[in-house]
């Protein structure tokens, strides 16, 4: 082999093994996918495929993809198993709810990698129930998670038995039961100091029980809305104080104990008080060392994701991931088989009527498809590291539950006809769940175009997947560039895409 030729094949495989490395700099053409949804009614459809070229002529605004630039993990995207959820689910003929539940769990659906449900009941259960209620039976002896097996348990079990379904659990209790509180009730009140050992010991059977069934509980939090809720339906009050004992000395020391590795998360509520939450509890390192991570929900504002917040509260504290646990479209009752609501700016929520006047700036009538679009966008580009929504499924009353809490799930079922109704929001988790997966990092994304929200994720398979949400009434023509590739794309007014780049 003449020198001239060797150094060709050295060149030929440092370029190869570059090329392994980068992906966008594998050839001057990539194939991409475009999913998109919109107010004129396409529902994730899939465009005609187009490719990325390194001709650049445009003048239009770049959205460039900044791969060098790595942030957060994602655990995924999902929404919760209730009691209402399965209750309603088990109205339909078995074809029609292995269909729901294909729709949300198969890679061929919505593909739903994170989700929640509750440990005792919620709002959105039939009734009050817990697994313990022999007053003082502070060994748990009569602790049974009998209540859960007639509707609750079947679904997550079939939701797991789905072919290739791919998802995490978080448990969350609402409250303990009456007996081991200050005020003896379902609602209100806080833990007796007395009972921190049982209700601790309480956590570890639900867990190691679920296990039992073939269901394993991924995180907990310590409580839902610790904070409360106005004792409107089942809840029970820590302060960051009472929260930080409980975990250092009782929930952390049983998991430990009992070789439990489920994760737990703190706070579980709203994002206004979250800094302060979260300094309290985490100064104390004998308590941070038993804390994962931190869950938030989305109820203080409609129109506001918090990103300073967010963002202040991932640099103070960079090794606890963000997580939002619930979200809905709450205080509303169902809009039956009409899409153009859910792009309307016509839903309110709880504090549409009930904030503070000081707050009510916070919560406008707003269009829900934006409401969830740009929550998440924002979130994630603000190190949310993932998403789960309320209920999987509601009835077209926004029900059933016992507290009368009425909201919209993505997917509503009329039991009367056995119809079922994907709403525009199934379709909008879908373009983050199905396309960004579990172990996906976030990628830097540089917008040049102010009339768009938009993120990128890189997946585990090599595959790049970015989500834009356009919020005008206009279409609107872009740029996407990938290291020395371009393409033009346009897209539709009041319309969300997602262009997955293979």
């Amino acid at each position: 082999m003449s020198i001239s030729s060797f150094w060709l094949c050295i060149v030929t495989i440092l370029v190869g093994h570059q090329a392994n490395l980068a992906p966008c700099h594998a050839k001057d053409s990539l194939q991409i996918k475009i999913f998109e949804t919109s107010r004129a009614g396409a529902k994730l459809m899939e465009r005609t495929h187009e490719h990325l070229s390194s001709a650049n002529d445009s003048e239009l605004p770049t959205i460039r993809i900044q791969k060098e630039q790595r942030f957060q993990k994602i655990f995924g995207f999902g929404g919760a198993f209730t009691e209402s959820t399965a209750y309603v689910l088990n109205q339909l003929d078995s074809e029609k709810r292995k269909e729901v539940i294909n729709s949300y769990f198969s890679p061929a659906g919505a593909n739903y990698s994170l989700t929640r449900t509750h440990i005792n009941s919620c709002d959105f259960s039939l009734d009050t129930y817990a697994y313990a209620n022999t007053a003082s039976d502070i060994n748990l002896v009569d602790f049974s998670v009998e209540p859960d097996l007639d509707d609750l348990v079947p679904l997550i079990q079939d939701a797991l038995a789905v072919p290739h379904a791919e998802f995490k659990i978080i448990a969350s209790p609402w409250t303990a039961p009456p007996w081991m509180k200050d005020n003896n009730l379902w609602y209100g009140g806080s833990l007796k100091s007395e009972f921190y050992p049982t209700w601790a010991l309480y956590f570890s059977k639900y867990i190691q029980e679920y296990e039992k069934l073939g269901i394993p509980i991924w995180s907990v939090t310590v409580e839902n809305e610790p904070l409360g809720n106005g004792a409107q339906w089942e809840s029970m009050i820590y302060t960051p104080a009472t929260m930080a004992d409980f975990i250092k000395n009782h929930l952390g020391p049983r998991f430990q104990e009992d070789g439990i590795d489920t994760k737990i998360l703190i706070y579980d509520q709203n994002r206004d008080h979250l800094k302060q939450w979260v300094t309290e509890v985490f100064s104390d390192p004998e308590v941070a060392k038993f804390v994962y991570g931190t869950a938030v929900h989305w109820y203080s504002s409609t129109v506001e994701w918090y990103p300073e917040v967010l963002t202040e509260v991932h640099e103070a504290f960079p090794d606890k991931p963000l997580i939002e646990t619930e979200g809905c479209i709450d205080a509303e009752i169902p809009h039956w088989q009409d899409d153009d609501w859910y792009w309307s700016k016509e839903a309110t929520d709880w504090g549409y009527d009930w904030a503070p006047e000081e707050d009510k700036h916070l919560h406008p009538k707003y269009v829900p498809v934006y409401r969830y679009a740009r929550d998440i966008i924002g979130g994630l580009n603000s190190w949310l590291s993932g998403w789960v929504d309320w209920n999987l499924v509601l009835d077209d009353k926004g029900g059933p539950n016992h507290a009368k809490n009425w909201c919209i799930a993505p997917v509503l079922v009329k039991p009367e006809t056995k119809e079922v109704y994907y709403t525009p929001l199934y379709y909008v988790m879908a373009h983050f769940s199905k396309f960004i997966r579990p172990g996906a990092i976030r990628l830097g994304i540089d917008c040049e175009a102010k009339d768009l929200m938009v993120t990128a994720c890189s997946n585990p398979n090599g595959s790049i997947a970015v989500v834009a949400l356009n919020q005008t009434e206009k279409a609107v023509s872009y740029k996407l560039v990938c290291d020395n590739l371009h393409t033009t794309l346009t897209i539709p007014a009041e319309a969300i895409q997602t262009i997955v780049l293979d």
